[in-house]
Formats: C-alpha cells, structure tokens, sequence
C-alpha cells in the first residue's frame, strides 16, 4: 500500500462529540416572537403581565433552559413596521372580533417575508367555520392554525411544532432522534394533542436526566433535551406516508385518526389504510388509533394498534397511559406473564442490573413485546435499542443465550458512547483502552492531551481495515487534571513555599509528607480496585509536549509493579509516585530548562497520567515482548532513503533502552530490510540486556531509588528462556559467516536484529509503524514521534499500543540553504547529499588529505596519520571538519580510508569525496553509520565533476597550516567556521570566518 495514496481525510470518520452535537442539534432556535393581539387581548393576557410571567412557568417546569421572548403588536400597521425594524423566529396572530384582519395580515407578512413561520391562533372553536371557508388563504398564507384551549401550554405547543418542523431532518440524520408522526386533521384536537404531548416528551426527558444526573455533564443535559423526540403533525394519508417512508427507521410511534383526507377527499378508512401501509412496511411501532366512532375500536384491535375514544372524558389519561405502557415512557415495570409486578428499575443502570437475575418467564414476556429495546429506545438508546430489536426470542436455542446477547448488547453499546472520550470517573466504570477515565478536573497536560487525541483518533479511523493482523490501541489509561494538582498546593498551604524554596530535596520531603485531596485519593482507591497490573505514573505537565515547546523528559516517571497484598499499600505507592510527579516540576534541571526557554516556573501545572503497563509477567518479570520509538522524520538517511521516509528504534523489554539510547536496532519503516552495518557490528552492537518491572520487589522506596525502584536489569539471554525471542533475535552461524533468522538450535549469539518480523514480515511491524507515522503526522500537522510497546503474546492478534505522541521539533527545522546568496569568495565547502541537520558555530579547525599526495595504496597508512591528529584535537578538546577521498571507516582499503570511529571520533562534519580515478562507492553508506547518527555527526558525500558539492582546495592548500604531515594538512582559524546543515534538503554548506 503507498503512503501516498492514504488521505487523513478519507480515513478519518469522525463520530461528532457531544459537544459537536449540542451545537448542531436543533439549529433553528424559536427566540423572539411578534405576537399580533387586539388591544382586549393583548390587555387580557399580556398587559397584565400572566402571560409572560406563565409561559416563563411552563418553561421552567419543564427545563427547558430558554423561553422565547414576545413583543406584541395590536394592529397590521405596527406589525408590519415592526417587522420593518426587527428579526423574529415566529409571528402568532391571534383572532378577535375582526377576522378578516387576521387574513389580510397573513397576505402582507407572507409577501413581506415569507420565510417566517406564522400560525393562527383562533379564541374558540366556533371560529374555526370562518377560517375554513378561506380555506385557501389559510393554505397559502398560514403554516397552521390552532385554537386557545384556555392553557399557555398551546403557546409552548406552537412554538415546539414549528421548531420541529424546522430541524425534524437535520436532527434525525445528526442525532438520529426519534419521531412521532400524529395524523389529525381536526384543529380542535391537535390543540388538544399537542401540549399534551409536549408535556410528556419534557417531563419525561427531565426525569431521564434526573435520574443520571451524577454521571452526565450540563453538556449532556442539555442535549437529552434537544435530541429529545419530535413531533410531525400531518392532516393527509400522502402527508403521512411520505413521513413513514423518509423516518421509518426512527419512528417511535404513530397516533392516527380514522377519517382524514385521502387523494383530496375526506376519506372513512384513511387511518386503517394507514396502518396497514405502515405494517407492509415492516416498522414495527406502537399505534394508537383514535376515533370519536367506538366501532373502530375492532378495527384498532385487528391492526395490533390501541384505541382511544376521542370523546372520552380521560382523554388526557388514556394518552398518558399509552405513552407509558407502549414508548417506554417512566420507570420500567419488570412482570410476570399474568401481568404482576415483581420488579421496577428506575434508570438504564438499575434496568442493566435487574436484567441480570429477573426471572427466564418475565424476561421472555418483555423480550416478545419488545418492551427492552422500546424503553432503551425513548431513553435515547438508540444503538442498544436497534441491535435488540433485529432479534425475536425464537432465534436463540435457550433463555440464557438471549441473556448473554442482551448483557453483550449493553457492553457493545457502552464501548460505542465512551469509545474515543475522556469519561469522568465513576466507581461502576472499569477502566478500557476505549477511553480514557479523568480522576480529576482541569487540563490533561501534554503527555494526557496526547493521548486522548490518539484515543479520540484510533475510534474515528478503522485501523482494522488497514492492518488487519494488527490491533492499535493506548493502554487503559486515567488522567488525574491539573486542578488536582492546584488543589494538593492548597489545602496544604505550599503556594508561597514551593516557588521561594531553592531546595528540590526540601519541596520533596514536603511533599510525600503532604496528604493528596481526599477525593482524588477515594477516586484513586477504586481506581485501584480494578487495576491489578503493573502501572506507569507519568509527568503531564501544561507545556510539556506542546506543539512550540516541548519539555520533553523534564519531568519524571515512575513504574509500580502494584502487587502488593493489601490495596492500601498499593495506594500508598501510588499516592507517593504521584506526589514525586508533582514534585519533579522543582528539580534542579526543570527550573534549568524553564530558565533556558524563558518561562516562569509559576506557568507550570502538573496534571499526572496513569497507564497500565503493556507486557505479561514472565518469571516475575513483567515486560512488553517490543518497545520502541518512531519518528516520521529522519535527518539520517541512508540509501536511496528520504528524510520523510523517517525511522523507528526497537527493542526488547520496557522502552527505557530506546530512549536511554543504549543498543537497539534502528531501521526505516519503509524500507525495514536495509541495513548499513556489517556483520561483525551488528553483532557487537546488538541488545545484551533488557528492562522490566522485577515483580519479586513488593518492597521499595521511591525516594531513594527514584524512577528505577521497581526496574530490574535482565540478560537477553533470560528474555530467550521467557519464550519471547523467537521473532525478535537472529542466530549467528560461525561456519557460514551469516545470521540465521530466530533462534536455531546452533549454539551462537543472539543477535536481536527483529528479522522475522522486519525481513521477512512476519508480522507486518514495518507497515504498522509506517501508517502510523503517515497519518498522524497528517493530523497533527508537523513531524512527530511516537513512543509505542507491542505485545505479541496475546491470544488475539498482537496488539501495538501507542504511549505517547509529541511534536518533533527542532529549532533548526526552518534552516534553508540558499547558495546564490553567499558570495562564492566565502564558501569553503557544500553539498547537496548527506544526513545532518543544525548549526554549528564553534569549529575552527578543518583537517583534510592533500590531494597531491594522496596514493590508493597507501590508505591503512593515511588512517594511522588520522588517528594520531585525532588524539591531539581529543587533547586540545577541539572539534574539526574532516574531508578526504573514499569511504571513511570501510573495511576494504580499496575503496577508502581503513579507519575506526575512534580515530576520528572529534570530527563533526566528515566528508567522502570522490576523485576520478578513486570513484566513491554508492553503497548503503559506512559500516560505523551508527555513530555518526548517535553523535549528530554530519556526514556528506561528494561526487567528482559535479555540480551539488566542491571543497576549496585552492584557497586552503594556500593557507598556512597549523600542521601538515605525510598526506592530511591540518588547518586552524582564528574565528569559527560557520556550518549550516539542512536535514530536509540533505545540504551543507560550510563559510569562512567574516
């Protein structure tokens, strides 16, 4: 697969956060209003002031968070000017004695402006014979008519509806909210209907927030209230049916009259036609007929819908009772199948609970109503809900295979919600590598910013679809906020102290002997409850990470192997880590580096990360099978690599010999089977020890020992006893001269060179660690590093678990090398093919081989002279250029100069330049490569008779040398050299002193 061709965009499906659909959900806002009464109205119900004061009331007892502000007008003239003046969502006019002023109103406002809604308000039921007869000005003119019932709730009505119609679609495809479709034509009952719906649908979204309210945000809230179900009233079976079509999947339920028109005339059986059309169509809801006719009640009965006689005088609770019994409106009642109640669950939790041990018959019962996924569904359950209702109870062999799926189902469903998110802590919620837990309020840090953008990224790209035999994921993870941190400062009274006080070892002494908030310590204790693994306790300071600063390794790390008998001891380790995290903000070298980029150490808040360890315990040590780290940008290329191409570091055990820069092995994701070092190096410089968490140490002191308290050193050879070198280590075969791949029963080194995973895939390692870096440096807009362990030994597929990313900066990354604006007189050297990347500015010293005496055969002799001139500039402690034909360090002394990097191990820029009858071997580069990256050495090559790179040999062989023996001159200046090397263009250019 090309990298190139792998988009962010196309890959990246980006499930909306709550707060994304808190802002989308119900985009049309019904705010101010103009409301047209005569003067008698407008004196009865708003001069005095009940009709604010009630509609108010009718919103704060449903809480909802807004009431809609009215303005009124009592003629068409101020109205009009009105409108002329001001912004309104909704005009409502109601009717007086004149009702033509009404009609003609609703021509002017439509000509006016026809994008607001306006609806009719008519005092009495009588009226409505008037406005019939204008039909047709009614239609064109009015989105709909209702009559004053005597209750402002009609006022909370209108202006749901025509929210509700002006979102209805944006909402379903958004929040995929529920919907009720209620086919009345008679103005006089959906007047009746609609509060009382409204009503419900509020109370009963209230009482699901109630009953949630410790474990949802005010964020939370208030989308249950706008993803909240929506009401479309239609008066025409075509009207209806258009809803069935667009909205089956998320109807909710259907309330319909009988007679209705149908094809443009009233018709006696349009509401049984209706549901029949929508019980072809398979949506399986709740209906309720109603009818002022008693006789439909058998037809009701047929359909499998419920009846109501609309002229019943419990109208009102036989509305209430359906919504009840049939949308999972309220509590859910568990009975047994003779209808007895046994139990009640109260919210999801309690109903989660109580499906666990309610009896084989009640469960079967409820199941073959679809009662489970009704209730889940009103609740804003919606995926839970659709995933129950795909099953009947036939389609399992017995009761507990039903149980098992719907305990799955709400398991599914609870990955699905969290998946990607920072949850605030909740005793019932055991820690996942789904999310993130937050133990504290405030800022994540860098290091917990980090990692929640790549939790928040690995739910939004399917990295199942592109490295099926891999699964990427972070480590179970918990964030303790920045808060926390402000907190432990003050409840113990360390404000002032901590920033005059100079003395680390003072701050940390006060520190351990300081308690934690004791919240933070009862959240920690559950925390611990559930985690019974190995943990890491990591520094997340503010800046540290950040895309213009990184305080990279300031801070400390501490990794517990958290066995210890008794919980409390446990929390008393990981409380004592804790506090040293917070302490490492005043050591000597973060004050240092605070100084150095010019920060206040006052800026700094330290929020702590808490992960459990990847790996297994093996012998009592405890492990990851890989760790590494990889960057997406290298300034060492070799081969027909790219500095894009980046790189990645490997080794056996913890990643505290990855980045402590001991031996490991180094490749390019891209290209993982190239390989620069010789046999004999790749030998001498493989790993020989790994880290681990010494599991038989349940007794230590973090103080003491610092951030390697629990940390035991092991022999590569005990990591091949633990079974975990198969893939990862090559066997040296002395009588072939050549590295087998795995372990072979031939006694000889171990060599961990990775082979079978990067040579001969397999596991597609490479591959991984290239998508990675490719798309992540595409989210994160800059070169990036990421710090990762590989577990191999699970029994699903291995698992690469991602434990930190940052920003690779560099404050040399915008160096640009432009040639024509230099003065040719001033360059002493450049090129255009090489590694290296910065400034240098303190060499003043260039030793170089006399071309004039430079003999092919005489090359072991040319690299003694070097390593005597090398002793002298370790003893003068003076750094030097080094530019000569060949290879330097090759073993064939055909093709360059034989010598060891010790003998040239004070030159930071080295040169290979290519003569015409000494021409430099394109290979993959030195066998010393190694060094010269771990060194941050320059290293440049030059062909001969080109154009991309010259050496001033006029100018210095003219120059007086501070010391020329048989073949190298050695030349001093007074003033430093300048050196500029450009990593992304792989150009160097050196100029003489001003």
């Amino acid at each position: 697969m090309s990298m190139n061709r792998i988009e962010l965009s196309k890959l990246y499906k980006r499930t909306k956060s709550d707060r994304d659909i808190f802002h989308e959900l119900m985009p049309y806002k019904v705010k101010d209003i103009l409301l047209v009464a005569t003067y008698y109205d407008a004196y009865s119900i708003v001069r005095e002031g009940q009709f604010s004061d009630k509609i108010n009331g009718e919103y704060l007892q449903l809480n909802l968070y807004s009431a809609p502000r009215f303005v009124n007008a009592t003629t068409n003239e101020e109205a009009m000017e009105l409108l002329k003046e001001r912004h309104f969502d909704m005009i409502i006019i109601m009717t007086g004695m004149d009702k033509e002023q009404p009609l003609s109103l609703s021509q002017k406002i439509r000509k006016f402006k026809p994008e607001i809604p306006l609806v009719l308000l008519v005092n009495n039921n009588s009226d409505l014979a008037y406005f019939s007869q204008a039909s047709d000005i009614v239609k064109n003119n009015i989105d709909q008519v209702f009559v004053w019932n005597g209750s402002t709730r009609i006022f909370m009505a209108m202006i749901k509806y025509i929210e509700d119609k002006m979102n209805i679609e944006a909402d379903v495809k958004l929040g995929d909210v529920r919907v009720i479709l209620l086919v009345e034509d008679s103005v006089r009952y959906y007047s009746r209907y609609l509060p009382m719906l409204y009503t419900m649908i509020m109370k009963q979204t209230q009482n699901i927030i109630d009953d949630e309210d410790d474990n949802i945000s005010e964020t939370q809230k208030i989308i249950k209230v706008r993803a909240r179900p929506k009401i479309i009233l239609v008066s025409n079976y075509e009207a209806a049916q258009e809803v069935i079509d667009k909205y089956d999947e998320n109807l909710l339920c259907l309330i319909s009259d009988v007679r209705f028109p149908h094809n443009g005339v009233e018709d006696d059986q349009a509401g049984v036609k209706l549901i029949e059309y929508l019980r072809e169509q398979q949506v399986d809801v709740p209906v309720m007929m109603q009818s002022t006719e008693v006789a439909n009640a058998l037809k009701a009965s047929k359909l499998n819908a419920h009846f109501i006689n609309k002229n019943s005088d419990t109208l009102a609770t036989d509305v209430t009772n359906f919504l009840i019994d049939n949308l999972g409106f309220g509590n859910f009642i568990f009975r047994n199948p003779s209808g007895t109640k046994i139990a009640e669950a109260h919210s999801i939790e309690e109903f989660e609970e109580m499906l666990r041990t309610i009896p084989d018959e009640s469960l079967i019962y409820h199941a073959q109503k679809n009662a489970l996924s009704t209730w889940l569904m009103v609740r804003g359950e919606v995926y839970a809900a659709k995933l129950l209702r795909k099953h009947n109870v036939e389609d399992y062999k017995t009761v507990a295979e039903m149980r098992q799926y719907i305990m799955a189902v709400f398991e599914r469903s609870r990955l699905k919600q969290l998946n990607g998110r920072i949850i605030p802590f909740r005793k019932n919620l055991i820690p996942s590598n789904h999310y993130i837990l937050r133990l504290g309020k405030g800022s994540l840090g860098g290091k917990g910013r980090g990692l929640a953008f790549i939790s928040n990224f690995i739910s939004n790209v399917n990295f199942s679809n592109l490295i099926p035999e891999m699964k990427v994921r972070i480590p179970r993870t918990a964030v303790i906020g920045i808060e926390e941190f402000r907190n432990f400062l003050e409840i113990n009274d360390f404000e002032a102290k901590v920033y005059l006080e100079q003395s680390y070892e003072e701050i940390e002494e006060l520190f351990l002997a300081a308690p934690l908030p004791e919240k933070l310590s009862s959240k920690l204790y559950h925390f611990l409850e559930t985690t019974k693994v190995p943990i890491a306790v990591r520094s997340s300071g503010l800046f540290e990470d950040s895309l213009k600063q990184p305080f990279a390794g300031v801070y400390r790390t501490y990794l517990l192997s958290n066995n210890q008998m008794m919980i409390e001891e446990r929390l008393e380790k990981l409380e004592e880590a804790i506090k040293l995290v917070y302490a490492s903000i005043f050591t000597d070298t973060a004050r240092s580096y605070f100084k150095a980029v010019d920060y206040k150490i006052e800026e700094e808040q330290m929020a702590v990360v808490i992960q459990e360890v990847v790996g297994n315990n093996y012998n009592g040590k405890f492990y990851p099978t890989i760790s590494g780290v990889a960057q997406s940008y290298n300034y060492y290329p070799f081969s027909y690599m790219k500095p894009d191409d980046g790189f990645a570091v490997m080794a056996v055990g913890l990643g505290m010999a990855v980045v402590g820069g001991e031996p490991a092995h180094r490749f390019c994701p891209k290209y993982p089977k190239l390989d620069n070092k010789s046999l004999k190096d790749q030998i001498r410089d493989s790993q020989k020890y790994f880290y681990a968490i010494d599991m038989n140490r349940t007794s230590f002191n973090l103080e003491r020992d610092g951030e390697n308290a629990c940390i035991g050193k092991y022999t590569i050879k005990e990591a091949e006893e633990d079974g975990n070198l198969r893939l990862i280590a090559s066997t040296y075969d002395a009588q072939n001269d050549r590295l087998e791949p795995g372990i072979t029963a031939k006694y000889g080194p171990r060599v961990i060179d990775f082979a079978n995973i990067l040579k001969y895939n397999a596991l597609p390692v490479a591959k991984s660690l290239e998508l990675l870096l490719h798309i992540f440096k595409q989210a994160m807009g800059t070169p990036i590093e990421i710090e990762f362990s590989i577990d191999l030994d699970t029994k699903d597929r291995p698992t690469i678990y991602l434990l930190q990313i940052k920003p690779l900066l560099r404050q040399n990354d915008i160096l640009e090398i432009d040639l024509d604006s230099v003065s040719r007189d001033n360059i002493m050297m450049h090129a255009s093919n090489g590694m290296g990347n910065g400034e240098i500015e303190d060499i003043k010293d260039v030793i170089y081989v006399d071309l004039a005496k430079f003999d092919k055969l005489k090359t072991e002799d040319m690299a003694q002279e070097i390593s005597q001139l090398n002793d002298k500039m370790k003893k003068l402690d003076r750094n030097y250029i080094l530019v000569g034909p060949g290879r330097w360090g090759t073993r064939d002394k055909t093709t360059g100069i034989p010598v060891s990097w010790a003998s040239i191990s004070n030159a930071k820029v080295i040169v290979e330049q290519g003569l015409e009858n000494f021409p430099l071997d394109a290979s993959l580069g030195s066998h010393f490569f190694h060094n010269v990256i771990s060194m941050n050495v320059g290293y440049y090559s030059m062909q001969p008779n080109s154009d991309e790179g010259d050496f001033d040999y006029d100018t210095l062989d003219n120059m007086q040398a501070e010391e020329t023996i048989t073949y190298f001159r050695h030349i001093h200046f007074d003033k430093p050299l300048r050196v500029l090397m450009d990593g992304r263009s792989q150009k160097m250019l050196v100029t003489y002193p001003d």
